[in-house]
């Protein structure tokens, strides 16, 4: 039912509105600023650097000659999209659901899943922890993505908790069938793996299940346009989608029904949900593409170009340590890398995670942990200056890696 969902909206009225707009630090106010908190998040969002570019990084097919294959960027604006659909009939709040829907993927690597498979495999083990699109969206709001504030220093993002939360908590593998918003105000910190907790906000749960309804048919999609689907693979997806005329096999048509049937079987009572007939389908078309997309051998030579390139980028960089002397290790091999090295020195000096960026205390920086000889936080640096790569870039530094 429309505006059914108006009462627990995130608002002023919510017991939980002043968790809700939580920043970790106080953000820097214009008198002429006509803007709500959520709407000043995604305008900061919309403006840094990592949004650009999620442009050039993968979503699932590697295809950079095509300019009608998803990218990561048409994905964050399709979740955008559907979640305001939703959280507009519902009477949520849309503010927070576009802010939300902007910022989940940022913290994605180069070359898609893949390539956050490949620096998970590096963290756990250089460094002993865990790598996940999910945690490392909040650590690049919270600790690497610049912005100039009124006064022209660079700070970083200072996002709401509930932005925060929603990018943390938005896994979009759902199986259960209803979803409710979390009532523990947590530490985003105590999240150890990806879905361990539900969204604090309606609003979260709501960008959660987009997250789901935009890829699922946006792959067939693809699938369909580079025709890794044999005529007999179509035939078991039409009966599933229980079509017979092909015009009618698409992914508008699949979103459309999908956020309907959530529209009309949700309820603050129940959660967000679907009617089991739009749920079972749903794991039928899930099924489909493991089977048939996610697991297509084409894929493979792509997924091995994609290995060889993040470790042969990381094995580089990571040869350079020098304990003590973070530059010196680097600069004995600048003149076989110069465009890499000078890249990433300037990177160590200009993403170091302070929080207060005029302090001139700089024992929380980067520069200042790695003169004291911390290999290990040398490591993250690099599996950081890797995550935030496009995959274009990615692919020139292993070129010039290559040269001689």
């Amino acid at each position: 039912m429309r505006d059914s969902f108006k009462e627990v909206a995130a608002g002023s009225s919510n017991p939980n509105w002043d968790n809700m707009i939580k920043r970790k630090n106080s953000l820097y106010k214009r008198e002429n600023d006509i803007r709500s908190d959520f709407e000043r998040d995604y305008t900061r969002l919309l403006h840094c650097n990592a949004y650009r570019r999620l442009k050039h990084k993968t979503q699932v097919f590697f295809s950079p000659k095509s300019d009608h294959v998803c990218t990561r960027i048409e994905h964050v604006n399709y979740v955008e999209s559907i979640s305001n659909t939703i959280a507009s009939y519902l009477g949520l709040n849309t503010q927070l659901t576009r802010a939300i829907a902007t910022a989940h993927d940022m913290g994605h690597s180069p070359f898609g899943h893949k390539g956050e498979t490949v620096l998970n495999e590096i963290c756990k083990r250089d460094i002993g922890t865990t790598f996940w699109h999910e945690k490392n969206g909040v650590h690049f709001v919270d600790d690497i993505e610049l912005l100039e504030d009124d006064k022209g220093d660079l700070r970083n993002l200072n996002l709401t908790y509930a932005v925060r939360d929603g990018i943390i908590s938005h896994c979009g593998e759902i199986d259960e069938n209803s979803l409710k918003p979390r009532t523990e105000y947590i530490d985003l910190d105590e999240y150890t793996y990806p879905n361990e907790y539900n969204p604090y906000t309606w609003e979260g749960c709501v960008v959660k299940i987009s997250d789901k309804i935009s890829y699922i048919g946006r792959d067939l999609e693809d699938a369909l346009h580079l025709q890794l689907l044999d005529r007999y693979r179509i035939k078991e997806l039409k009966g599933i989608l229980n079509i017979s005329d092909e015009k009618t096999l698409n992914n508008p048509n699949i979103i459309n029904d999908l956020i309907k049937d959530l529209c009309q079987n949700s309820s603050v009572e129940k959660g967000l949900c679907f009617s089991e007939e739009m749920l079972n389908l749903l794991d039928k078309i899930k099924e489909f593409n493991y089977k048939n997309i996610y697991a297509h051998p084409r894929l493979a030579a792509s997924n091995e170009y994609f290995s060889l390139i993040i470790n042969r980028i990381y094995e580089t960089l990571k040869s350079c340590y020098n304990e003590g002397e973070i530059y010196k290790g680097l600069s004995k091999v600048e003149k076989f890398y110069p465009d890499t090295i000078a890249t990433f020195k300037d990177w160590l000096y200009k993403y170091s995670d302070l929080t207060d960026r005029t302090d001139t205390n700089l024992k929380n920086s980067i520069v200042y942990k790695l003169s004291k000889g911390n290999e290990k936080e040398y490591y993250k640096s690099i599996l950081d200056f890797i995550a935030g790569m496009t995959d274009n870039y990615a692919i020139d530094v292993y070129n010039e890696i290559l040269r001689f």
